[in-house]
């Protein structure tokens, strides 16, 4: 059995059973981001909106790592870490989740346009990227290699499940538009984002971070730091580390079959 069976009723069941927690993280950071980068652009011209722009980044890399985090907290059933303590907990890695994550926007968009296959490639092998640095403990650079290595085996699996994720998030954006199609144009774009990304990262967290732990179970990995603090290749740590990111091997997309 793949271990990725049931992976997004595991998800969905995560994501209701502490919908309130999840949504109050995602809503206060995408609305601190929305509410100061209007006021700079609002204040400032030009120079604010792309001030604006630089703190919209942070807030999303920050809402990323900040999500993750929290489905590794709710994963026993219990919220231990407030709205504060989550984020916190989530400050330290937002200067590495940044920087892997641009890296592999650009790549991935390159990918893209080299006849969309190789971008598609990309996106599955390094799709675990921000849970191997919050959870992990990798680096920026070794982060790529570990998402590779994980995702290996059972690249068509992983593929799959961000596929049928992305259909359920295109329905669910139509039905939000819909709801607000009697707005203004303005206020409509607003709150449409607004509700749609809040309502979807929790969602998107949960589904990326339950991979990462089937995945690392699956191939032997530890999923987290050791609690002597071990590192890489270390005694109770994470063995030898894997190989980074090359090409595609035929056999890690046909050994399991697709979704």
């Amino acid at each position: 059995m793949s271990p990725l069976s049931g992976v997004l009723g595991e998800a969905w069941a995560l994501y209701r059973r502490h919908f309130a927690h999840f949504i109050l993280i995602s809503f206060v950071i995408n609305l601190v981001i929305a509410a100061i980068t209007a006021l700079l652009a609002w204040g400032a011209g030009t120079v604010g909106a792309f001030i604006g722009l630089i703190f919209s980044l942070f807030g999303t890399f920050l809402l990323q790592a900040a999500l993750v985090k929290a489905v590794q907290d709710v994963r026993d059933g219990r919220v231990d870490l407030d709205l504060g303590q989550t984020v916190s907990a989530a400050l330290p890695f937002v200067g590495s989740v940044a920087l892997a994550s641009i890296l592999a926007s650009i790549a991935i968009g390159i990918g893209f346009l080299l006849i969309i296959i190789p971008g598609l490639i990309l996106l599955t092998f390094w799709s675990l990227i921000v849970p191997w640095i919050v959870l992990g403990g990798a680096g920026t650079f070794e982060s790529f290699g570990r998402s590779w290595r994980t995702v290996s085996g059972w690249a068509w699996r992983v593929f799959g499940t961000y596929v049928l994720v992305f259909l359920i998030l295109i329905v669910g954006d139509i039905v939000v538009s819909l709801i607000l199609s009697a707005l203004p144009y303005g206020w409509r774009s607003f709150i449409s984002n607004l509700v749609v990304n809040s309502l979807v990262a929790p969602f998107l967290a949960a589904v990326v971070t339950l991979v990462y732990y089937r995945l690392t179970a699956a191939h032997g990995e530890a999923a987290e730091p050791s609690a002597s603090g071990a590192g890489y290749g270390q005694p109770g740590g994470y063995g030898q580390p894997g190989p980074g990111p090359g090409p595609a091997d035929p056999g890690d997309y046909g050994q399991h079959g697709p979704a």
